[in-house]
């Protein structure tokens, strides 16, 4: 009997998470091939961009997993259910957790480090025309060798940092090797992936501050806002063009006798045909929007935009609010930088916290909760690389279009992306420490209670207490996610500060969009100053 209850909520939780896994792959597919180019499209980065995305979201759906499982091995008086009462049998089911992190994060690892740069530097070769498949190949390999050695040397530094206290001074120094490979090989080069994993992360922060926090403020705005009107636009346009041919046929009028133009009026003249040349494609465009279906349709769906605008608002005010109460209460209840402001609970009301908590028992519910949260942090995401392109400091590389997308904007979007969702595993934990520790566990705390009557003594009585850190290790599971994500605690103290400054850029961004009117309904489609392609081949 326990062994078929062993096997039937186990079975629950993998077929839910193979479901959740079949719609992450048909989402990557049609999301990947939505900013396509339709010119430049390669199958080689398009497969490697869809299934980049796909790790990353798979990895962020093991974790409800993990939650459920812990959970479920215990009944809600605290007790442990048959088949989870051996402790050999426990270990079992969260080793089988522990190896999909071994592998989901190893392969985030290859992509990172060896297979995205490899396809990212094979097609900046392949621009040149005088270079053959061979030399492209090896270009590639060289500048990828470059990013194996980083990898590498954050393993060696991630396996060979020492967890606890190395011997005293007297300890020879063949005992302090010793030392080094027994805290390796205890570990089975968890801190190594760990710490690499983390250092990945790291950078997945910066690109959540600088992409996710605005993305959170300026896609609900846009949604509320609207777009403005179309027709509007081409009079307006119209109404440009004929300025701009005005001014230039008043300076090419200044040399009808023959007399050259001064360098300053050639310098006039170019940047205003320049100008003419945008404005002419930008009437392109707005034309063919005028007539587009999608635009009609959007116009006869704006209450629903503006419904949907209200709504991710208020998630993004609810998910802000609940990250400053939990950075709140690590300030407050935490051992402050030293421990990295790691709290074992929750000791200020969090709503997402709670929200989960009471969601956990009904298995789907809080996976749908999470899922939608990954989501939500891809959409947001994209709504911010799009809007502000991806930039290296000063400089911006490429821009982000629906079917306009070069191959190497498409690797770097999916680099940002696979770092950004890597983050929201901890940006979860910020937002509900408790729920991701230990799920739903309780724990059964013995007392004696006096007895009053004929026979005087004391009876024992439990009470049931919610898995925290003052629980026996017996008693409370604690998922393998947790392990990973606090396995060097300096990681844990750049993530808090993180959060603040997640917070701030939040509050920044929604002051911005706020001041801006309404964007264009060819908004990005047309620049000045477009880095990629020219946009006349994309209009028929």
């Amino acid at each position: 009997m326990a062994a078929q209850s062993l096997l039937s909520e186990s079975l629950l939780g993998w077929s839910i998470f193979t479901f959740i896994l079949l719609v992450i792959l048909a989402f990557c597919w049609v999301y990947i091939r939505k900013f396509q180019s339709r010119q430049e499209s390669e199958v080689v980065s398009t497969i490697t961009a869809i299934c980049a995305l796909a790790i990353a979201l798979i990895t962020s759906a093991l974790l409800p997993v993990d939650i459920f499982l812990v959970s479920f091995m215990k009944y809600p008086n605290g007790t442990y259910k048959e088949w989870a009462a051996n402790n050999e049998t426990r270990g079992q089911i969260e080793d089988t957790v522990l190896y999909g992190y071994y592998t989901l994060y190893s392969i985030i690892l290859f992509c990172v480090f060896l297979w995205i740069p490899f396809v990212y530097f094979y097609y900046e070769e392949k621009d040149d025309d005088n270079m053959n498949k061979c030399s492209q190949v090896n270009n590639a390999l060289k500048y990828t060798i470059g990013f194996a050695i980083v990898c590498v040397v954050l393993l060696l530094i991630g396996a060979f940092v020492p967890l606890e206290a190395p011997p005293g001074q007297n300890s020879t120094q063949w005992e302090k090797v010793q030392y080094l490979f027994e805290e390796l090989g205890s570990s089975h080069g968890l801190p190594a992936l760990s710490f690499s994993i983390s250092s990945l992360t790291l950078i997945g922060m910066l690109a959540v501050i600088t992409y996710t926090a605005y993305g959170m403020s300026v896609l609900p705005l846009n949604l509320i806002k609207g777009t403005r009107s179309v027709v509007y636009e081409r009079l307006e346009n119209t109404e440009d063009i004929d300025d701009v041919e005005h001014q230039i046929e008043k300076l090419k009028s200044k040399c009808t006798d023959g007399r050259p133009l001064s360098s300053r009026d050639r310098q006039n003249l170019q940047e205003l045909e320049g100008k003419l040349q945008v404005l002419r494609r930008r009437g392109r465009h707005l034309e063919i929007a005028e007539r587009n279906c999608c635009t009609k349709v959007g116009s006869a769906l704006r209450p629903v935009k503006i419904l949907l605008g209200i709504f991710f608002i208020l998630v993004a005010l609810l998910f802000t609010v609940a990250l400053f109460i939990s950075n709140l209460d690590k300030a407050l209840h935490s051992a402050g930088i030293s421990s990295g402001f790691i709290i074992f609970g929750t000791n200020l009301t969090n709503p997402l916290n709670e929200l989960l908590l009471a969601l956990q028992p009904v298995f789907p519910l809080d996976y749908i909760l999470i899922t939608v949260i990954t989501m939500y942090f891809v959409v947001t995401s994209m709504a911010g690389i799009r809007n502000m392109g991806i930039w290296f400091f000063w400089i911006r590389l490429y821009k982000i279009r629906p079917k306009r997308t070069r191959p190497q904007a498409l690797l770097f979007l999916c680099m940002i992306l696979l770092l950004i969702v890597l983050h929201t595993s901890y940006m979860i934990y910020s937002l509900a420490p408790q729920y991701v520790m230990y799920g739903s566990q309780k724990y059964l705390v013995q007392s004696q209670m006096p007895t009053a009557g004929l026979t005087s003594g004391n009876a024992t009585s439990g009470t049931t207490r919610i898995c925290d850190a003052d629980a026996p290790e017996d008693q409370c599971t604690v998922t393998r996610s947790y392990l990973f994500l606090h396995k060097f605690w300096f990681f844990s103290t750049i993530y808090y500060f993180g959060n603040w400054a997640f917070i701030g850029a939040f509050l920044i961004g929604l002051v911005v969009s706020c001041c801006r009117g309404k964007k264009s309904v060819i908004e990005g489609e047309v620049e000045a100053d477009d880095s990629d392609l020219s946009d006349d081949e994309y209009v028929h």
